[in-house]
């Protein structure tokens, strides 16, 4: 979350939205005061999750089955000790 003077929030409007877009929260102020926040739109990034999971579980499913010794020596594989 970000702060930002109002006279800033008129001038750089667009990339504030784009940030906004992607997420990101930042208020507004006038004189040291917040007077506005801009948030996300909650049902897009409502969305947005669903689909990355939607996409997570399709990749899981392509994945082969390890087993979790595999796992651990191959997370120790190349180290020094």
């Amino acid at each position: 979350m970000r702060e930002l003077q109002s006279s800033d929030a008129k001038a750089y409007l667009p990339q504030l939205l784009s940030e906004v877009e992607r997420g990101e929260t930042i208020i507004i102020t006038r004189h040291g005061r917040a007077i506005a926040r801009l948030v996300p739109e909650a049902e897009q990034r409502a969305d947005e999750v669903q689909r990355t999971m939607a996409q997570i579980a399709m990749f899981r499913e392509t994945m082969p089955s390890i087993a979790v010794s595999d796992i651990l020596a191959a997370r120790h594989e190349g180290h020094r000790y």
